[in-house]
C-alpha cells in the first residue's frame, strides 16, 4: 500500500494555445484527443512524450507529436523553452501525399506563432 504523502506533486507548467489550436485538437477523433492531451501533459510535467521529435526550422525546443490513427496523421506542434510555459503552436490532420513533409503552409504558420509566443513572453 502505497501512503498519499509518499507521492510527491510534479507542478505542471501552464498551457498556452495559440490561434486555433485547441479548437483543432477538439476536431481530432477522441482517440486521437486523448493520445495527444496525455502527451501535452507529460510535457506539462518536464517530460518528452515517445511520440514526440523536435519539429526542425523554427527554433530551439520546438517539437511535434505525431499520432496516426485509422489511414490519417495528426500532429501537433509545441513549444517548451519560452519561459515557463508550454506553448502549443498548431494542430492539424496531414493531407498532403508528398510523403513526411509538413506542408509550406503549416510551416509557415508555425514559425509566425513561435514568434508571437516569444513576443507574448516579452511582455509579461
Amino acid at each position: 500500500m502505497v501512503d498519499s504523502e509518499d507521492i510527491s506533486e510534479v507542478p505542471l507548467r501552464p498551457l498556452v494555445w495559440m490561434g486555433n489550436a485547441r479548437k483543432n485538437i477538439r476536431e481530432f477523433p477522441s482517440e486521437v484527443q486523448k493520445a495527444v492531451g496525455y502527451a501535452l501533459q507529460l510535457v506539462q510535467a518536464g517530460e518528452t512524450p515517445m511520440e514526440a521529435k523536435p519539429f526542425k526550422g523554427v527554433g530551439s525546443g520546438v517539437y511535434e507529436i505525431i499520432k496516426r490513427y485509422d489511414t490519417d496523421t495528426y500532429r501537433a506542434v509545441y513549444a517548451v523553452k519560452i519561459g515557463e510555459k508550454v506553448y502549443v503552436l498548431h494542430a492539424f490532420q496531414k493531407k498532403s501525399k508528398g510523403g513526411i513533409k509538413t506542408p509550406q503552409a503549416d510551416v509557415d504558420l508555425i514559425k509566425q506563432r513561435y514568434k508571437d509566443a516569444l513576443e507574448r513572453e516579452e511582455q509579461l
